[in-house]
C-alpha cells in the first residue's frame, strides 16, 4: 500500500471514530464526491471500521470487487436512521436512484411487498402484493420481509377470519346461499362471505378491527400469547411454547414496515402507458411516436441547498440510468424560473453537441412561467425545435407551447396520468436528493 493511500485511510479511520453506533446507511465516496457504494448497518461505526482494519484481507472476506472499490475510496459519509427497517427501505430506494457502480443488489425493479385491504369491495379481501391497486384499497407497508409477512398473515387469519381468496363477492348475489365454502371455513380460518355465512356489517366490523390492530401497538394479543407461551413452558409442552414464541415473533415483525408515503415505490403504481403515448402524440399534434420524455424539477428551502432533477422515461416507463441531479450553481435566493433555466442549459448542452439524443418531450414541473423559462433557455442555446410542456400541481393544469390557456384533461385520462407520473417522479427525485444535501451535505454528481 502506497504512502498516499495509507495517509488517506488513516484520515478515514479518524473520521470513523465520529460515526454513531446506531443503525443507518454508509456511503463510500470516490473522487469528485461520487458515491461508489451504499450499505446499511445495525452499528454504523463498527460496520464501516471493518472495511479499513489494518491487515484485513478484503479480497478473501468480501470479494475482489469490494477490495477494488475500497482502493478508490476517498471519503466515507453516513445517514442515520431511526431503526433498521428504515435503513433497509432507504438503502433500496437510494441504490435504485443513485445506482452506485459497486452495488450489485437492489439495482433491479424488485420491490418490497404491501399488505392490501380491498376496501372498495362489498366484502374486502386481504392480500400480500407487490402491485397494489392505485385506488380503492387500504395499504400497509412496504414491509422489509416478505417471508415474515406471509407467516404473520396465516396467524392473523386464524384470529380475524378474513378472506384471502380472489372471488368477486357481491352482497346482492342470490347464488351465494348455494355456494359451497372452501376448506378455510371448515377449519375456522375464514367466515365464508362467499357462501353468505356472514352478513356485510358483521364482516366489515372484522375488517375494521383488523385495521385497528395493524395501527395499534398490538399489546393485548401479544400479552395473551406470552401468557400462553409461559403456561406451555411451565407444563413442559415445549413444542406448543415454541409455536407461541414463533407467533409472537411474527406479530412483532409487523413493525418491520415503512409507510406508503415516506417509503414510496413509484414503480409499483405504474400502469400500461400504451394508450397514454398515443393520446399524448395527438395532444402535441405530432406524427412521430412519443418515445423519450424527460421531466425536470427543482427543490430548495429558502433558497438554500437548491438542486435540480431530471428523470427520463422511455416508452412510458422510467429509465433510471438516464436520471440526473444538478446542484444549482448560478442562482442565489429563491428563483425557480432561473433554476429551471440553469438545469435546461446544463442538461441539453450535450444534446446540442450531438453527444446525446434529444427527447421527444421536455416536461417541466410547474405552470406557464416555468414553461416559458425552459423555452427561453433553449431558444438562447439555439436548440432545434423541442416539444415542451408543464403540469401544475393542485389543479393539474397542463400548459403546451404556443398556448396561453391551460389544458384540463379528465382525471382518468391516460395522458394526464402519464404526465403526472413523470412530474411526480422528477419531484420525488429532486426532493430526495435535496433532503440528503440538507441533512449530510452530500453530493452524488
Amino acid at each position: 500500500m502506497s504512502a498516499e493511500v495509507n495517509d488517506r485511510f488513516e484520515t478515514i479511520r479518524r473520521r470513523i471514530k465520529d460515526l454513531p453506533s446506531g443503525p443507518g446507511l454508509y456511503f463510500m465516496k470516490g473522487s469528485a464526491e461520487q458515491v461508489l457504494y451504499i450499505g446499511k448497518a445495525k452499528n454504523l461505526r463498527s460496520r464501516v471500521a471493518s472495511y479499513f482494519q489494518q491487515g484485513a484481507d478484503l479480497a478473501a472476506s468480501r470479494g475482489p470487487k469490494i477490495a477494488e472499490m475500497i482502493g478508490k475510496v476517498e471519503a466515507v459519509d453516513f445517514l442515520e436512521t431511526s431503526n433498521e427497517v428504515e435503513a433497509v427501505l432507504t438503502e433500496a430506494r437510494l441504490i435504485k436512484d443513485i445506482r452506485p457502480p459497486y452495488n450489485t443488489d437492489l439495482v433491479d425493479d424488485k420491490t418490497f411487498p404491501y399488505l392490501e385491504i380491498t376496501t372498495r369491495e362489498d366484502y374486502p379481501g386481504i392480500y400480500i402484493t407487490r402491485k397494489p391497486h392505485a385506488s380503492g384499497s387500504r395499504l400497509f407497508g412496504p414491509f422489509a420481509s416478505a417471508k415474515d409477512l406471509r407467516g404473520v398473515l396465516v396467524v392473523l387469519q386464524k384470529i380475524f377470519r378474513f378472506r384471502t381468496c380472489t372471488l368477486d363477492i357481491k352482497e346482492d348475489d342470490p347464488k351465494r346461499k348455494f355456494f359451497r365454502p372452501c376448506l378455510l371455513y371448515s377449519i375456522r380460518q375464514c367466515t365464508a362471505p362467499c357462501a353468505a355465512r356472514i352478513d356485510r356489517p358483521e364482516y366489515k366490523k372484522i375488517i375494521q378491527d383488523f385495521v385497528k390492530f395493524l395501527c395499534s401497538r398490538r399489546s393485548t394479543i401479544l400479552r395473551q400469547l406470552r401468557k400462553q407461551m409461559a403456561e406451555a413452558s411451565r407444563d413442559l409442552e415445549y413444542e406448543k411454547a415454541a409455536m407461541f414464541r414463533d407467533r409472537i415473533r411474527l406479530i412483532e415483525a409487523l413493525d418491520r414496515r415503512g409507510t406508503p408515503d415516506e417509503n414510496v415505490q413509484p414503480e409499483v403504481f405504474a400502469g400500461d402507458p400504451t394508450e397514454a403515448l398515443v393520446q399524448l402524440r395527438e395532444l402535441l399534434e405530432i406524427t412521430d411516436p412519443v418515445r423519450i420524455i424527460e421531466g425536470i424539477d427543482v427543490a430548495n428551502i429558502a433558497g438554500a441547498e437548491a438542486v435540480g432533477s431530471l428523470v427520463k422515461f422511455i416508452d412510458g416507463r422510467p429509465f433510471r440510468s438516464g436520471y440526473r441531479r444538478f446542484r444549482i450553481k448560478t442562482v442565489t435566493g429563491i428563483d425557480d424560473y432561473a433554476m429551471i433555466a440553469e438545469v435546461v442549459r446544463r442538461r441539453y448542452k450535450y444534446a446540442l453537441r450531438g453527444e446525446e439524443l434529444w427527447p421527444d418531450l421536455v416536461l417541466i414541473d410547474g405552470g406557464l412561467g416555468h414553461l416559458r423559462a425552459a423555452e427561453k433557455a433553449l431558444l438562447e442555446m439555439k436548440a432545434p425545435p423541442v416539444k415542451i410542456a408543464s403540469i401544475a400541481k393542485r389543479e393539474e393544469e397542463i400548459y403546451l407551447q404556443g398556448r396561453n390557456k391551460p389544458l384540463r384533461l379528465p382525471a382518468h385520462s391516460p395522458a394526464r396520468k402519464l404526465l403526472q407520473y413523470v412530474r411526480d417522479e422528477a419531484h420525488r427525485f429532486a426532493q430526495h436528493y435535496h433532503h440528503i444535501l440538507r441533512s449530510k451535505k452530500m453530493l452524488e454528481s
